[in-house]
């Protein structure tokens, strides 16, 4: 069975996330969107808040299943028996981080690939900042998230105002 990990933050789950996880479910038996926990970001939703929105978004998918993790990803991948990274890029800005990632991942262990894969052209505007800066100003983004990620925006964001 040949496994794939999209990992990420996730922070939220975007329908350019969901494109590219919906790509990768073709091309692999098996998808593991791999919620990452990331000390250096300032995450709006928690760890568990995040995977469960990613969990909700992929259901229905047979060959899709949230996780998450901590620690390097390349380690996290081996002990999921992945064969892939699944990396998304939305523009050429996002390559040479991208890039830089996966050497690094190749150097840590040779035997994981990495593999790139783009979003439709008109998703490829949308990240997880946008989405979370849309809200906070009262903005609209049903076009950009699962339902139920708009919902817990507006829920958190609803929690911050109240503050």
């Amino acid at each position: 069975m040949r496994t794939a990990i999209y990992p990420g933050s996730f922070d939220p789950i975007t329908n350019g996330h969901l494109d590219v996880i919906q790509r990768a479910a073709k091309l692999f038996d098996r998808v593991i969107v791999a919620v990452a926990q990331n000390e250096s970001k300032n995450s709006l939703f928690t760890l568990a808040e995040r995977k469960k929105l990613v969990a909700r978004s992929v259901n229905g998918w047979p060959n899709v299943e949230a996780d998450s993790f901590q620690g390097l990803l390349v380690d996290y991948v081996q002990s999921r028996g992945g064969d892939a990274i699944i990396r998304g890029l939305r523009a050429v800005s996002d390559f040479e981080f991208e890039f830089q990632l996966a050497l690094m991942n190749r150097k840590l262990n040779e035997r994981v690939e990495t593999i790139f894969m783009m979003p439709k052209d008109t998703y490829t505007f949308i990240s997880s900042r946008l989405v979370k800066e849309i809200v906070r100003l009262g903005g609209d983004v049903s076009a950009f998230v699962p339902a139920q990620v708009r919902v817990a925006l507006s829920a958190k964001f609803a929690k911050v105002k109240r503050r």
